[in-house]
């Protein structure tokens, strides 16, 4: 079945840089994309971070959760004057093909990949494959959840944790959020991250713009930003079998074949 999105109106709120990425794939498939990013991310420093990098061959694992993460690593470590071999033979995990691929670009290769991109998932298959308690450094944004750190509780594995990147809602986009939804009628509002729900439900104006918003088509790329759609109060929401921007676009696209 091949993919159209036959001029809907597509609302695409992530990160500015990741926005136009996934604007650029809904053009390719006949869709009009209007982006209002609500986020900003900027990697982080502080001295507990330096002190940790610098004792990388501690660990036996570095996990990244995001993309964001691994870039941001990657400048610290270049910040900070590590030399990238130090992490040669340590085993690498990964959430997903697109946070495997940024490692990919350092020239390293992920040993361990759930088979479906969420942190529950993460936890579960890599504990039953890695069997060994081995130190790991958990490496990730302010805003992610506390799953992987309450499971290696639970289990008593050592690891220790870095804030690598900063993700904050972007205020000043506010005004430009609310004038695009009144003069706009969207087929599909899309959401990548809890966050970036958070962050629109906390700008919308309320009244009729905000009952508007939240009858339209919600497409979330995964059940935990879904979880918060719905909770925060969207009634329509669809979630893409495979949890990456070609399976929201997918999604989509065998939205309106059914309509």
């Amino acid at each position: 079945m091949s993919r159209s999105l036959h001029e809907k109106k597509i609302l695409v709120t992530r990160e500015k840089m990741q926005a136009k990425q996934f604007s650029e794939k809904i053009l390719e498939y006949g869709g009009i994309p209007i982006e209002v990013p609500l986020l900003k991310i900027s990697c982080k420093k502080d001295r507990n971070t330096e002190e940790i990098l610098s004792r990388l061959f501690r660990y036996k694992w570095l996990f990244f959760t995001s993309s964001n993460g691994v870039h941001c690593f990657f400048q610290l470590l270049k910040r900070y004057h590590i030399n990238v071999n130090q992490i040669q033979t340590i085993n690498i995990a990964v959430v997903g093909n697109k946070t495997g691929n940024a490692v990919k670009e350092y020239g390293l290769t992920p040993s361990f990949k759930p088979t479906i991109y969420n942190a529950e998932r993460m936890a579960k298959e890599f504990l039953s494959s890695v069997p060994e308690r081995e130190p790991i450094l958990l490496i990730r944004g302010n805003l992610s959840r506390e799953v992987l750190p309450e499971k290696f509780n639970q289990l008593e594995i050592k690891f220790d944790t870095i804030e690598v990147y900063e993700t904050i809602f972007d205020e000043g986009i506010q005004d430009r959020l609310n004038r695009v939804l009144e003069e706009n009628t969207f087929n599909f509002i899309t959401f990548t991250s809890p966050s970036t729900v958070e962050a629109f439900v906390q700008m919308i104006q309320a009244g009729e713009l905000k009952t508007k918003a939240f009858n339209t088509i919600c497409v979330c790329i995964g059940t935990t930003t879904e979880q918060r759609a719905r909770k925060l109060g969207f009634i329509n929401t669809v979630v893409p079998t495979e949890y990456t921007i070609d399976g929201m676009i997918e999604c989509m696209s065998n939205f309106k074949e059914r309509g």
